[in-house]
């Protein structure tokens, strides 16, 4: 592996234990962390319609911009629930790319 690419994925571990550890920051049960870590990945689903439906369904919930959002206007209005909601997505796409998985083509 190249050191360029164990630094990319060192740096989606960090990215992921941030998450967790904001997420345990908003006293959120861990239940419900257990409960939509893997929601994302439903987006899988669109594969049924086809290869290239479902490489946009999967794009869509894969991206950082929509959970980033979610998580500050949660911190921003006071909702907790939006925070944990986006600090679980972000906590799953970082899992999947520190490994080196990414968008589809």
């Amino acid at each position: 592996m190249r050191p360029v690419d164990l630094a990319v994925r060192l740096e989606w571990c960090v990215a992921a234990a941030a998450a967790i550890v904001l997420y345990g920051m908003t006293g959120t049960s861990w239940w419900l962390f257990a409960l939509v870590i893997l929601a994302p990945d439903l987006s899988m689903l669109g594969y049924l319609a086809g290869p290239r439906v479902g490489a946009i369904a999967y794009n869509a919930l894969h991206i950082l911009i929509v959970p980033l959002v979610l998580a500050l206007a949660g911190y921003a209005l006071g909702s907790s629930m939006a925070t944990a909601i986006g600090l679980i997505w972000i906590a799953h796409i970082a899992i999947d790319r520190a490994p080196g998985h990414g968008l589809k083509l």
